[in-house]
């Protein structure tokens, strides 16, 4: 049985890379899961180093990002290849995770050689206390260059690898399937 032409269409449109829609989609999401890295983050700075409150917002946030991606960024919901679909997820978030805290770590090295000293904001919150309302704008800064670098490339590994079919899942299983226990 052929395919419809709106079916055909859909699917060549699916497999741009940047494809409008799709990109949109992602970006929502990734929004999201942003948000809850720099809540969480700002959270463990309260108790720990910048480099592990930025390791920890991101793990807190993967446990929100593939749900998120799969349902609403890639339209890939009943795809029937959720299994395999978080292994390849894991595999890219593990490089992403070196790709933000490795590159926020760079960031705030060139900001405080640029910018020596302290850059603070203070929110304008009464309720909250001193240290919870100020900002390092530094750290914040680096978080941000982190977090871009990271977007950029979880983007096109996700489009081009986590949800689309590549046969690297069954290789691996192959693979695994043949070492003895």
């Amino acid at each position: 049985m052929s395919k419809s032409v709106e079916t055909q269409s859909l699917e060549a449109k699916n497999k741009k890379l940047l494809n409008k829609r799709d990109l949109i989609a992602y970006f929502l999401v990734a929004g999201t899961g942003a948000a809850v890295q720099i809540i969480a983050g700002g959270f463990f700075r309260e108790y720990m180093g910048y480099d592990e409150s930025v390791a920890l917002g991101y793990v807190v946030s993967f446990v929100v990002g593939f749900t998120l991606t799969k349902l609403f960024a890639f339209d890939v919901k009943k795809s029937g290849q959720t299994r395999r679909e978080m292994v390849k997820f894991v595999m890219v978030s593990a490089l992403s995770f070196g790709i933000t805290v490795g590159g926020s770590s760079l960031a705030l090295s060139v900001l405080n050689s640029f910018f020596p000293g302290q850059r603070l904001f203070v929110l304008p919150i009464s309720f909250l206390s001193d240290k919870a309302r100020t900002i390092n704008l530094k750290e914040f800064g680096g978080l941000l260059f982190g977090m871009g670098a990271s977007f950029t490339s979880n983007y096109i590994l996700h489009k081009t690898f986590t949800f689309k079919s590549t046969g690297f899942y069954d290789r691996i299983k192959d693979y695994l399937k043949g070492i003895p226990e």
